[in-house]
């Protein structure tokens, strides 16, 4: 199992990376450098493979081998960071852009290897929720690493010096998955596999059919779409109240920033040892209760105008504890979308899995787009009071769920393995 979470650790360290360089480090050099906030915010398309992945999936499920996908778009991700080493950003601004959109690409791929290499190992409940607190974990440590540990060097180091050791980080993760006994034995795909992936990516409808038809589906593409609308709104909305009523950047800066995701890299992480130890149904149960019962007390803070240190200590613990529910909330998700997975045929496993997760990062962030317009139009109050009934109403979801639909199968399940 250790083999297992070190080589799934290093993998979704190394896909963190470009989200870290694109939402943290990117805009703050790039505003350093001159460039306009609309040139800045128009890197946000840069995203856009992550929500194509699906398309190119059978590809990956069908055609060669995981080792070979890793190895093939880790290498790649080395040879793109040495490119962009010579470039320039102040002067090369659609270099840097092209190559970011390559890294994406190749990312998004590594991705569906990744996934579907981990829905293979993984096994039973224990295994499954160590295994995606590694994945939630090892993302947002390749971020952090990108975007908060990069930027704080980058001014002494300087930008080529800075992708070089990205391509040496990247060669060093290629090497490793090439040697890593832990895939020996994949068989590879025929020739013929490939060319009919080929064509499925061509009629979306017949690839559509054969996902949807997976027991559980259904109802897991509802919840992975509206489990974080609520959530969201609140993560995104809270903070601009703050700023304009309560804290200034700096210190939002550092309490939001980095203490609130150090408590949702925490959340993520427990979620793990509790799947090791509680059945998923009832920890499902339990966190979105106790999720919209911080969505009330939060919600009361917003009638609180004047600054002081209580309200100040109030809010970081709101935030904190926002956080690390959501973390832990993120990590059930995740291996509920593995745990229906694996009901999938083999042949469309890692297709399966990514286009759930095409559609829980849909769901985040069309919403987080739309909250921020709501707000201006109704006010923070009226805003979270529907923040907070689709909150509730996602809990409800959960509970049906946990006791007549899909999570009931799979606490049953759960205690039968243990």
């Amino acid at each position: 199992m250790n083999d297992k979470l070190v080589f799934l650790g290093l993998l979704y360290f190394v896909q963190g990376i470009p989200y870290g360089l694109q939402s943290s480090l990117l805009p703050v050099y790039l505003r350093g450098a001159g460039h306009s906030l609309t040139r800045i915010s128009l890197t946000k398309a840069l995203y856009f493979p992550w929500v194509l992945k699906v398309l190119w999936a059978p590809l990956v499920d069908r055609a060669g081998t995981k080792r070979c996908w890793l190895v093939g778009t880790v290498t790649g991700l080395a040879l793109t960071c040495l490119a962009s080493a010579s470039l320039s950003p102040d002067l090369q601004f659609l270099g840097v852009a092209g190559a970011l959109l390559v890294m994406n690409v190749l990312a998004s791929v590594q991705d569906i290897a990744a996934d579907g290499a981990a829905i293979r190992l993984l096994k039973g409940q224990g295994e499954l929720g160590l295994g995606n607190t590694v994945q939630v974990v090892g993302y947002k440590a390749g971020s952090v690493f990108a975007g908060g540990g990069l930027l704080a060097v980058i001014d002494v180091a300087g930008w080529g010096w800075m992708f070089t050791l990205l391509a040496c980080v990247y060669g060093g993760v290629a090497l490793f998955v090439w040697g890593a006994p832990i895939l020996d034995g994949e068989l590879s795909k025929p020739a013929g596999e490939g060319r009919r992936a080929s064509n499925d990516a061509l009629r979306p409808w017949k690839v559509w059919r054969k996902l949807m038809s997976v027991p559980g589906t259904p109802w897991t593409v509802l919840y992975v779409l509206t489990y974080k609308l609520g959530e969201q709104g609140a993560i995104s909305m809270f903070p601009l109240f703050l700023l304009d009523h309560h804290m200034t950047s700096r210190e939002l800066g550092f309490w939001n920033g980095i203490i609130a995701m150090g408590f949702s890299i925490a959340g993520s992480s427990i979620a793990g040892l509790l799947l090791s130890q509680h059945s998923i149904g009832l920890l499902m149960r339990r966190v979105f209760v106790m999720r919209t019962v911080g969505m009330i007390l939060q919600s009361s803070l917003l009638t609180v105008l004047e600054p002081s240190l209580l309200m100040k200590g109030m809010s970081v613990l709101s935030l904190s504890a926002q956080h690390f529910l959501g973390g832990l909330i993120t990590t059930l998700t995740f291996t509920i979308m593995m745990h229906c997975t694996q009901r999938a045929e083999e042949s469309i496993q890692a297709t399966h899995y990514s286009f759930l997760a095409t559609l829980e990062v849909l769901g985040k962030l069309s919403f987080s787009a739309l909250s921020g317009g709501l707000v201006d139009w109704v006010g923070f109050a009226i805003a979270y009071l529907l923040f907070f009934s689709l909150s509730a109403a996602s809990a409800l979801l959960v509970w049906k769920a946990t006791l007549t639909g899909p999570l009931k199968e799979q606490t049953n399940t759960s205690h039968s393995e243990k």
